[in-house]
């Protein structure tokens, strides 16, 4: 006869509950918690990524299998309810700046996602991320997550039709009394308000919401619910490495190893620091941690989906009580269930998801006000680098700028000696690649 304690033990060993003062049912709880606030990415990342040429089905369970992977990674190996999932912001990047906008072929683009996550496995295994994070200034770091939220916003507002090409000026406002238009402007406001109140999964919410508005007005066709799973054959394995081998790509895995670098590190040691998890203000087992960010970033290229990082929603679940790696399970088991669902996301109009990217620019350029304005040092550079990236169209551009003028601005100002080594390597790569390979 089976123990019936046998299963409560097994998770016990597994995730240490009691140690971390907390249960299974607390545990399951902050697990779906989390999944709500984070599972929009199951239709958007489709959504972006499809523009490169991907197919929509297999990229929806690309996304799907590869935040389960990260999740389950996370949660079995560092036991910390982090989910994973694939970014926001870095998908943009994949899709805009590097296919759209440089002509990159998306095989190409997801092998040097492969490629950056054999790199952040290499450095993961040593000290060598961690003394790169600590050397990149503050205020650079909150400036790039700030400029990512504009260019985020700025993808939203175009997808929706609020700004528009203007020969005159170059971008305008669009008709704002398009049926289209005024659906996104009531997602993005539905957003807000249930924020305002605590009300977990806004974002999944308002996309449903919209969705169900565009479909009943004759917007959009409904497809079903549940449904087959989708092929992965037209993105599995489809990477191409041929291609990789040229100096404007070089560049190009450079800022998906540095965006998700500072994207990452900062969401694991803040959510760590929300649940109380810290030791002496480091986080334990974070070897284990970058592993499972890093098997995630290969796992999902491999699939066919862009840099899979862990999500700050997981703040969420922390708040709920998750304590243990049986949060981040949870969410991964939710993720796998969500295979069936492919039918609904292609469902979904376009503009049903430009709420959401409007709304995540707001949280993400919250940060920038950690920057030191008053020192004129620190600020232009985090200035450049938030305006570069919409008004260039490319997050690569705006770290440029802002590495380079940072090193600029303290050698000018007697100030070169406070410059860390790693600023002066980085921005001598950014100007050798503007000077001989262009922008």
């Amino acid at each position: 006869m089976a123990n019936p304690n046998s299963s409560a033990n097994l998770l016990e060993r597994l995730f240490k509950l009691s140690e971390n003062r907390t249960d299974f049912k607390t545990e399951v709880l902050a697990g779906f918690t989390t999944f709500l606030t984070m599972c929009y990415i199951i239709i958007v990342n489709p959504d972006i990524l499809s523009l490169t040429g991907m197919d929509f089905g297999a990229v929806f369970v690309a996304t799907c299998l590869a935040a389960a992977i990260g999740c389950f990674v996370m949660g079995l190996i560092a036991n910390y309810p982090i989910a994973l999932a694939p970014g926001m912001g870095l998908n943009a990047y994949f899709t805009f700046s590097v296919c759209l906008g440089m002509g990159v072929n998306w095989q190409v683009a997801l092998a040097a996602v492969f490629v950056s996550g054999l790199i952040f496995i290499s450095i993961s295994l040593f000290k060598i991320r961690e003394a790169i994070v600590n050397a990149i200034p503050m205020s650079l770091k909150f400036a790039i997550g700030g400029g990512i939220g504009l260019f985020l916003a700025l993808v939203g507002l175009q997808k929706s039709g609020i700004v528009v090409y203007k020969e005159a000026t170059i971008v305008g406002l669009g008709d704002i009394t398009q049926p289209s238009v005024l659906l996104v402007l009531l997602g993005f406001f539905m957003i807000v308000i249930m924020h305002h109140f605590k009300i977990k999964g806004a974002i999944i919410i308002s996309i449903l919401a919209i969705t169900i508005i565009a479909t009943l007005t004759g917007l959009s066709e409904f497809k079903g619910v549940v449904g087959d799973v989708p092929s992965l054959a037209p993105t599995f394995m489809q990477m191409d490495f041929a291609g990789l081998f040229t100096y404007s790509m070089i560049g190009v895995i450079f800022v998906f190893f540095l965006v998700d670098l500072f994207d990452s590190t900062g969401t694991l040691v803040g959510v760590s620091h929300r649940a109380g998890l810290l030791k002496d203000g480091k986080l334990p087992r974070l070897k284990k941690a970058l592993f499972a960010d890093s098997t995630a970033i290969v796992a999902g290229a491999a699939l066919g989906t862009s840099s899979t990082t862990p999500y700050i929603e997981s703040s969420a679940g922390v708040a709920a009580g998750g304590r243990t790696g049986l949060t981040a399970v949870v969410v991964g088991v939710l993720f796998l269930l969500c295979l069936f669902l492919a039918p609904l996301a292609q469902s979904v109009p376009s503009f049903a998801t430009a709420p959401a990217l409007l709304f995540i620019g707001v949280l993400m350029v919250q940060g920038i006000t950690n920057i030191d304005w008053e020192d004129i040092t620190e600020a232009v550079p985090a200035f450049l680098t938030i305006v570069f990236m919409p008004f260039s169209y490319s997050i690569a551009d705006g770290i440029a700028m802002g590495f380079i003028s940072y090193a600029v601005i303290k050698l000018c100002t007697g100030k070169a000696k406070t410059v860390p080594y790693m600023v002066w390597i980085i921005a001598v790569l950014w100007v050798i690649k503007f000077m001989y390979f262009g922008g």
